[in-house]
C-alpha cells in the first residue's frame, strides 16, 4: 500500500506552526501537519481495524473513531504531509499482519529435575554460610 492509495475522504489535514529552531521562518509559517483519519472510511476488516487501534495506541481519539498523526519533523510542509501519510500507511500495513498464535509448551521432566537439583545444591551451599561455631 502506498500513500496514494489512501481514500481522500477519510483524511483531514490541518497545518500547525512548526517548533524548534528556524527563526522567522518557523515563527511565521505553518509547516507542521496534523492528519486526522476517520477509521470507518478506511473500509478495513474488523480484526484489522482492532489491530490498527492497538498499534496506534494514544493516537486514537477518545471515541475510537479517528487517529491523529502529527508531524513537525521537517521545515517543509510537503515533506511533513508525506511523512504523516507514510506513518499511517506503515501502521495499516502492520495491522494487516496477523500475529502468530502461541503454542503452549511446558518444560520436560528432565528439565524440571535439573532445575530442582540446582535449587537443592544452591540451598546446601547457602546453608553452609552461617555463623561459625568454635
Amino acid at each position: 500500500m502506498s500513500p496514494d492509495d489512501l481514500p481522500e475522504d477519510a483524511l483531514e489535514e490541518t497545518f500547525l506552526a512548526g517548533t524548534g529552531p528556524g527563526g522567522q521562518h518557523a515563527n511565521t509559517s505553518e509547516t507542521g501537519v496534523q492528519l486526522r483519519v476517520t477509521l470507518a472510511a478506511l473500509d478495513l476488516h474488523p480484526r484489522v481495524l482492532n489491530r490498527l487501534r492497538h498499534i496506534a495506541g494514544s493516537k486514537v481519539t477518545k471515541d475510537r473513531n479517528e487517529i491523529i498523526i502529527t508531524c513537525k519533523a521537517s521545515r517543509s510542509r510537503a515533506d511533513n504531509r508525506a511523512e504523516a501519510r507514510q506513518r499511517l500507511v506503515d501502521m495499516i500495513e502492520r495491522a494487516h499482519v496477523q500475529p502468530k498464535k502461541r503454542k503452549k509448551t511446558k518444560p520436560s521432566y528432565g528439565a524440571r529435575q535439573r532445575r530442582m537439583d540446582k535449587k537443592t545444591k544452591r540451598g546446601q551451599k547457602k546453608a553452609l554460610r552461617g555463623k561459625v561455631d568454635y
